[in-house]
């Protein structure tokens, strides 16, 4: 689990999917707030390596206009994620983003615990977010806290393709 109010939950996440592919693992990337819209770079890699990686969400929900769609986006990937989990087809599976979806009351949490605990044992799962829940806390082998020291975006700097998406 990378959780935490400081950036690179994901980008450590998907350091873990290169060491994944560079050993021949089966991966997956369930993202549950970016949309396919956002073209990011660790997708394009990820696909051009073979990764499954599947775009579930619809966006930033402060840009939303439909929060009951987006509720509906999150169960639905929820499901798939928990089906590509329980089916066992990859040895790793990434949830980005996960964390809100749990804390925002969209999907239940002890199903993701019990499906963490229940999966396969050859299925290794990484979970991204801030404001980890504390049952996912608690199953998980390894959790790590990113701290927000600074952030370039915090005096003015805007997000830059390569660096940070």
């Amino acid at each position: 689990v990378n959780t935490g109010d400081g950036k690179g939950k994901s980008s450590a996440a998907f350091g873990v999917m290169l060491r994944a592919i560079a050993r021949d693992w089966r991966v997956a990337v369930v993202q549950f707030v970016k949309s396919g819209d956002w073209k990011v770079g660790e997708e394009v890699i990820g696909r051009r390596l073979g990764v499954d990686w599947f775009n579930e969400g619809d966006g930033f929900t402060w840009d939303s206009n439909d929060l009951e769609h987006d509720r509906t986006l999150a169960r639905a990937g929820w499901e798939r994620a928990a089906d590509l989990i329980r089916a066992g087809a990859h040895d790793l599976v990434v949830l980005d983003e996960l964390t809100y979806l749990i804390t925002w009351g969209w999907i239940d949490g002890d199903d993701v615990v019990r499906t963490i605990v229940e999966r396969p044992a050859h299925v290794s799962i990484v979970i991204t977010g801030r404001d980890a829940p504390a049952a996912i806390v608690e199953v998980a082998d390894t959790v790590t806290e990113m701290r927000n020291v600074k952030h370039a975006y915090d005096s003015g700097v805007a997000a830059k393709r390569g660096i940070d998406y």
